[in-house]
Parts: C-alpha cells; structure tokens; sequence
C-alpha cells in the first residue's frame, strides 16, 4: 500500500516536473478544482507517484489525471492502486463516471476497469475542466484517446 498525501501548493514545481517527465498534462494543475495526491520517498522526500483527478461542473463526472509512477516502483501495482485511489476519492466528491485521456496506456486503464469511449462524450461532460478545454483549443482533442467506466 502506497502512503498519499494532499499534494499542497508547495508540492506543485516538484509535481510539475515529476509529470512532466511521465509527459503528462500540466494544465490546470494549481487550479482549486484539481485534487492532487503524492507519495514521496520516507528518505529522500523526493515523489514517487502522484495521483488527482478533475470534476465536472455538476459533480457527476471525474477526469482522472496525473497518475504517474516512478520508473523504478513501475510493474508492482501501484499504478492501479493510484488509479484506485483518485476513483474513490471522486466517488467521495459524488461523481458516478470516470473519465480519461490516455493515447499509450489502454491496456493498464482496461485493467482499472475502463473502456473505450468517444472523445466528444467526454468533452461534453467535463467541459469546464482545464485538460478538456487545452485540448479543445489547441487542436489536440481530436486525436486523444477517451476512456471511461462508472464508478
């Protein structure tokens, strides 16, 4: 079990370069509307993995993001107890759908219980959102893969 803390605005230029050396979206990331999590090593204190997600203006829909692993836990599970996590912790917040951008990792959210979903579906139900509406201007949209699965 991996050990998450609130990731705090003091956490978020060493969580920024954390994602994006995972190369993930860095949109939105100070913004009160995006839950973050971290863990970070008990010696080093540097993070390991970081978990979050985004909701939607009516609460009823989770982006998950953010769910990164350090290269050296990779393959022991953590990533889908990340992924775990951020779902409960939406489901906490009163969302019933899950939702996420993933163009690489199909096979890993397959195994969190996600499917293949139309990207449109996604972009009108977390519309507010900050990754949604970067992709939205920048063109990027339409070549994302969507995922999603009820929680």
């Amino acid at each position: 079990m991996i050990n998450l803390a609130r990731a705090t605005e003091s956490d978020m230029a060493e969580i920024s370069e954390f994602l994006r050396i995972a190369d993930l979206t860095l949109s939105g990331l100070d913004s009160p509307t995006v839950h973050l999590w971290i863990s970070r090593d008990e010696k080093t204190a540097r993070i390991l993995a970081t978990t979050g997600y985004e909701g939607s203006e009516d609460g009823r829909h989770a982006l998950i993001r953010s769910v990164a692993v350090d290269p050296e836990l990779r393959g022991a599970g953590v990533g889908l107890e990340l992924a775990q996590f951020a779902m409960e912790r939406a489901v906490e917040a009163g969302a019933k759908q899950a939702w996420l951008f993933s163009r690489r990792s199909g096979p890993f959210w397959q195994k969190a219980g996600f499917t293949s979903a139309d990207t449109k579906d996604l972009a009108v139900a977390l519309s507010s959102t900050h990754q949604v509406q970067l992709f939205t201007e920048t063109g990027q949209l339409e070549r994302e893969v969507a995922w999603s699965r009820q929680l």
